[in-house]
């Protein structure tokens, strides 16, 4: 095997794809700041109790696993940073009042989460930690299309679901509640022969509204079947009143409603989002609320937020038009030294040529050339 041969779904990043991230980065945290947001770095490596306290199943499969020389304890590499800042929100920050977090960096996950994906994503987010209406919902949206809008992509669809349908559902039969996990799993794929299959044995009530969830899929008028066809109990009005509520709030963007999109089930409390965009199949952002991670750690708080992958999204965007520089000589004339250093105090991108060499880059077009007409540097312009 090549030593230079990487492990499957691992990949290095060059210059264009690179500089494309970083841009996304840097803007990404700038608006987050425009909202109050404080930018956080939680460490790649944690011991797994840490790591994985209230996370869930998924994210243990997920999560790389090593011994630490140190202590001789397991510790993890993470794959998703959202319990890390609620770790830090409950107990380094231990605030009483709303706290915005903000975050970027690389997680790992053991395997991929599609096709194409990698498996070290580039993940940004923002939490909102403190505020349990529906306010802070509504602006962690707001800022996920804010995002989206600041990359250039058009035409995004944010889907929206809750939590608190099911739960509502299932708390009605003991039967049904015991096939929480592949109830789960067939709603998500929208299985309705294997729904009808495993809830023969369920209340017709439960059964009924079981079968409808998959059904319930489309623009917001899906909340008034909903209305129509799930049962009249406080969950799942509450629920439904709360979506309606989002609907509003969210404003000019395109939005849909899907019961049976129910991932991140067992992790969130309740209401749920996935932002998708053109060329994509699956969700560019995904986020919601998640108010029982800080039991974990001690400290109930009200949470909610989003993350995406900033490498998914840069595959999105188009080749970035190559930035102008100055090509300059390699020389220790004073003169131009202080011309190369005004330049570059300017804005200016300039690189110098070393003896003996051509520079290759993927990013400049070194449209201008300094010379030396021999009394002076000057800038000309090439061809």
């Amino acid at each position: 095997m090549p030593n230079w041969l990487l492990p499957e779904n691992i990949a290095d990043v060059l210059p264009s794809e690179a500089r494309k991230i970083e841009d996304l980065r840097r803007v990404f945290l700038d608006h987050f700041r425009l909202y109050g947001y404080e930018l956080v770095m939680p460490p790649l490596l944690e011991y797994i109790e840490s790591l994985l306290t209230g996370a869930g199943q998924d994210m243990d499969l997920r999560t790389f696993k090593l011994v630490d020389q140190m202590s001789g304890r397991t510790m993890g590499v993470r794959a998703d940073m959202t319990t890390q800042v609620a770790r830090i929100d409950a107990h380094l920050l231990n605030r009483q009042s709303v706290t915005r977090l903000c975050y970027a960096g690389h997680v790992l996950h053991t395997k991929p989460s599609g096709l194409h994906a990698t498996r070290e994503p580039i993940q940004i987010g923002a939490e909102i930690y403190g505020h349990n209406g529906l306010e802070a919902d509504a602006e962690i949206q707001q800022i996920v299309l804010g995002c989206l809008n600041l990359a250039g992509i058009g035409a995004v669809r944010l889907d929206l679901c809750h939590v608190g349908v099911l739960k509502a559902i299932l708390d009605l039969d003991d039967a049904a509640k015991k096939h929480e996990d592949v109830l789960f799993s067939l709603l998500e794929a929208k299985d309705i022969p294997a729904i009808d299959q495993v809830s023969r044995d369920f209340s017709a009530q439960v059964r009924q509204a079981l079968m409808a969830l998959p059904t319930l899929y489309g623009d917001a008028s899906v909340l008034v079947r909903a209305q129509q066809q799930l049962p009249d109990i406080p969950g799942v009005r509450n629920a439904l009143h709360e979506l309606q509520s989002l609907v509003a709030l969210v404003g000019t963007a395109q939005v849909t409603i899907d019961l049976a999109d129910l991932r991140g089930y067992h992790y969130h409390s309740g209401v749920m989002f996935s932002a998708f965009v053109p060329r994509l199949p699956n969700a560019v952002a995904r986020g919601g609320r998640y108010d029982h991670v800080g039991e974990a750690f001690g400290r109930a708080r009200p949470a909610t937020g989003f993350s995406l992958d900033l490498r998914e999204l840069a595959r999105l965007m188009p080749v970035a038009d190559r930035k102008g520089a100055i090509r300059a000589p390699w020389s220790r004339d004073p003169e131009l030294l202080s011309k190369i250093a005004q330049w570059r105090s300017e804005g200016e991108i300039v690189i110098q040529n070393f003896p003996g060499h051509e520079n290759e880059q993927d990013e400049f077009d070194c449209s201008r050339t300094v010379v030396f007409d021999g009394q002076q540097w000057i800038l000309q312009n090439v061809g």
